[in-house]
């Protein structure tokens, strides 16, 4: 199993560790991620860390696919790669309707139809075998219609071909996680229990079968993001994490449209899940936060003293024996930590 860490969004200073990816680099970690959401971007990130790295890989978790066409998302991609000697690694999402519209002012559409599309234009550009057409429903290249002066003609990359960067994509839902399984190299679960993998497995599955050619767990990466919380008081590390948790299945999305509620339910946590919903939406967050089960956390996340992550990472290695887990994406911002998990992974 590979590990990777997060470095997370921004506040408004843009802070990026660079001592702590060194060592991160340093000890065996494959991999660093930046992350975009309404401040700073996830591609600027990740060229200042490839610039100042040498062997460790750079993703992004994620580019929000709306904020930029498929051509210029492969135009970065292959620019990086030439840069960083191979080291960049795609990762994509759909983000959601909030950001998408009112943010970045385009329609939000389908988040599924546009990942097949999009990966299917970057495939042909990064591939360079010959101009680039493509008709699909959210995308035309060339375009035509209202607007367009109908000049525009199919182009070829003048960069050299790279078809091996690796796409990786974001999803929880059972159709994104077909989508994954069958156009894309590996797929970014916001959170996983080692122990319930079916409840991704059966949709990446079904994608491994719609791409046929013995497509499997052998060449795509399950890379879910795992938040550690190291701390002696347990109560205290189970708390900190409250926040977090209550935010996805309470607070992100709307009534009867919120991803990450659907998700918890499907792992066997769906009575509880409405209960937070229902207590985030109307404001009383705290009282949603007190409802966060400590068995979810501890499903999804490394929580305790050492000697706790210690034990709890025998589990995610054991999941990544059967291949259920080719990452962890790891939630830290602690040199101890980083430094505890690789002498148990590494």
């Amino acid at each position: 199993m590979k590990l990777g860490f997060l470095l997370g969004y921004s506040g408004k200073e843009i802070h990026i560790p660079i001592d702590l990816i060194k060592q991160a680099e340093s000890m065996g970690y494959d991999s660093v991620w930046t992350a975009e959401a309404y401040g700073n971007d996830a591609v600027t990130s990740a060229s200042w860390v490839l610039a100042q790295t040498e062997k460790i890989r750079v993703g992004t978790a994620i580019m929000q696919m709306p904020a930029r066409t498929p051509a210029m998302c492969a135009m970065t991609a292959m620019s990086l790669n030439q840069l960083s000697g191979g080291r960049f690694i795609v990762g994509l999402g759909a983000s959601g309707p909030q950001v998408v519209e009112g943010w970045h002012g385009v329609p939000y559409g389908k988040p599924v139809t546009r990942t097949r599309e999009y990966i299917q234009i970057m495939r042909k550009i990064m591939e360079r075998e010959g101009p680039v057409e493509f008709d699909g429903q959210m995308y035309q290249m060339p375009v035509k219609g209202e607007g367009t002066t109908g000049l525009g003609k199919p182009l070829k990359s003048i960069l050299a071909g790279c078809p091996d960067i690796p796409i990786y994509t974001a999803s929880i839902t059972p159709a994104g996680l077909r989508c994954a399984g069958e156009v894309a190299d590996g797929v970014f679960p916001v959170w996983m229990d080692p122990d319930n993998y079916g409840v991704l497995g059966e949709h990446i599955e079904a994608g491994f079968a719609k791409a046929g050619g013995g497509k499997s767990l052998e060449d795509f990466d399950v890379a879910p993001f795992v938040t550690v919380a190291k701390n002696d008081d347990l109560d205290a590390a189970f708390d900190s994490l409250r926040p977090w948790l209550a935010l996805y299945i309470g607070g992100m999305g709307a009534k009867g449209k919120n991803f990450y509620n659907d998700y918890a339910a499907r792992l066997g946590y769906g009575e509880v899940a409405e209960r937070i919903q229902d207590l985030y939406l109307s404001g009383e967050k705290a009282e949603a936060e007190s409802l966060v089960p400590n068995e979810l956390l501890d499903a999804v996340s490394l929580v305790g003293p050492a000697d706790r992550i210690r034990e709890r990472l025998q589990v995610w290695k054991e999941a990544g024996k059967r291949g259920e887990v080719g990452s962890m994406l790891l939630g830290i911002a602690d040199p101890e930590v980083l430094e505890l998990i690789a002498s148990e992974m590494l």
